[in-house]
């Protein structure tokens, strides 16, 4: 005859105790090599509860421009540029500084002038190039950034200083970061997703560390919906597994995990434990978002001519657009193409004319949907161009190199300044004159407007207290702010 209860298995009191004292140390020894371990179930399952004061934005779209989009000839208007078009770049103005391999073994560096007109747009007078003709009608609506700057001149160095504030590999991205800190306040989608498209310009490779956690738990990587076919690998089951025979088999996976947890405190297999519940909700999800279907035809006519194209970037704001809105708090779209060492003025018209609609269209769409007030919006890439010509000057044509010393970006939404332009470089958009941005101050800002102090928002790594911005110091820009 089987017995009902076995005594083995049951506790008295002095097994209790010892049990309860032995996962009592195994806690406490957690909490010290993993901060942050014992709270991150806080709310929205961020490390940090709540943010450190009231944020004025709940949610952050990046705009990222991969490749170096030109300044000179998208935003950085020089009335007398026209005067320095062919002229050698002065010494005085490059004074030596370091350039790119692509170009050191040039003998001469004959500047080249925008080949487009500037016009100023809005209350605020701002300038802008006339392909950017959607973006520039937000001239009253963003804070345009015109001395950004990095040490970074190559592009994968330079992306993941910008994306994880440090030219180093193994950091986590700006989205992790907040995943970490903040958590999300979707239960059925990512806290942090990602989106490629691809222009018709020179492309530099995108690496998935770029999105990463690097030294944050695993479960705080960005997520990367594909172009085509499944957004996610694996998001419809196979044959012959219905939703309720794969829940029974997760359910079977997550008891050996949470013993093995149990057991040796291992902050990854939480990662698993919850990788593997937001991978089955994702299943009923992610089809219904991705369904562009229910969206009205003046949604598509508002973002232009490739909103009903799978992979375009077009179509992948509109998407970020529903994600925020069903409470994805981070979704950052990288725009391949912008790497124009050669056929400059028809290869950053190319680009412009896929950006500047659908960019325009989501500040707006947000904006008439009551979701501008309190998302942040921000756009730029790695570092802008050179104001010499790379290879040949002829009467149409020229490239330009890497220039990280001077470029642009711009940010609208919750907690940005409306209408302002901030910094100026020289006569040759080459240095910096006045008011730089570093990088690092610009993620540092980014913090602010999400209520975060971004030096008290730390995550201590092989004895350091890391940080986004950098240990080595940030500031604020507070002119950016409302």
């Amino acid at each position: 005859m089987i017995p009902l209860f076995n005594s083995d298995h049951l506790l008295d009191r002095r097994k209790f105790l010892n049990l309860g004292a032995r996962g009592m140390g195994a806690l406490g020894l957690a909490s010290l090599a993993q901060p942050g371990l014992l709270n991150a179930a806080g709310r929205h399952g961020g490390a940090l509860g709540d943010p450190h004061f009231t944020p004025k934005a709940k949610r952050v779209i990046y705009l990222f421009f991969s490749g170096g989009p030109s300044h000179i000839d998208m935003y950085d208007y020089k009335p007398g540029i026209r005067k320095v078009h062919g002229i050698e770049l002065p010494e005085s103005i490059r004074k030596g500084q370091r350039i790119t391999g692509m170009t050191s073994g040039q003998k001469s560096f004959p500047c080249v002038a925008p080949m487009f007109e500037f016009k100023q747009h809005g209350q605020s007078g701002a300038y802008y190039s006339e392909i950017l003709p959607h973006i520039a009608s937000l001239a009253d609506e963003m804070s345009l950034i015109r001395s950004v700057n990095t040490e970074a001149i190559n592009h994968d160095p330079a992306i993941t200083y910008i994306n994880t504030g440090t030219q180093q590999l193994g950091h986590p991205s700006m989205g992790a970061w907040l995943n970490y800190g903040l958590g999300s306040p979707s239960d059925n989608l990512p806290g942090y997703i990602v989106m490629i498209s691809k222009g018709r310009g020179g492309s530099q490779a995108l690496y998935s560390r770029l999105w990463g956690s690097g030294f944050l738990p695993s479960k705080h990587q960005g997520v990367k919906f594909r172009s085509s076919g499944e957004p996610v690998l694996f998001l419809n089951n196979p044959p012959g597994i219905n939703r309720n025979s794969r829940r029974a088999i997760l359910d079977s996976i997550k008891a050996v995990n949470e013993a093995k947890f149990a057991e040796t405190r291992d902050a990854e297999i939480q990662t698993r434990i919850a990788q593997y519940e937001m991978a089955f909700r994702m299943q009923a999800s992610v089809p219904e978002l991705t369904d562009l279907k229910s969206e009205p035809e003046h949604v598509f006519d508002l973002y232009g001519k490739d909103s009903k194209k799978p992979g375009k970037y077009a179509y992948n704001c509109i998407l970020a657009r529903r994600m925020l809105e069903s409470g994805v708090p981070f979704v950052q779209l990288f725009h391949r193409g912008w790497d124009q060492h050669g056929n400059c003025p028809r290869d950053v018209r190319y680009q412009c004319e896929d950006v500047d609609q659908p960019t325009a269209a989501l500040v707006k769409d947000l904006k008439q949907r009551g979701m501008l007030e309190d998302t942040l919006v921000v756009c730029g890439g790695e570092f802008g161009r050179t104001i010499y010509s790379q290879g040949a000057l002829t009467k149409d044509n020229h490239g330009r190199d890497h220039h990280g010393r001077c470029f642009s970006m711009w940010m609208a939404g919750g907690g940005i300044r409306k209408g302002y332009v901030h910094g100026e470089t020289d006569d040759f958009c080459y240095n910096i004159v006045r008011d730089p941005v570093h990088i690092n101050d610009l993620n540092a800002t980014v913090l602010q407007c999400l209520g975060l102090d971004h030096e008290r928002f730390t995550y201590r790594y092989q004895g350091l207290d890391q940080r986004l911005t950098s240990v080595q110091g940030a500031r604020v820009v507070n002119e950016l702010l409302a």
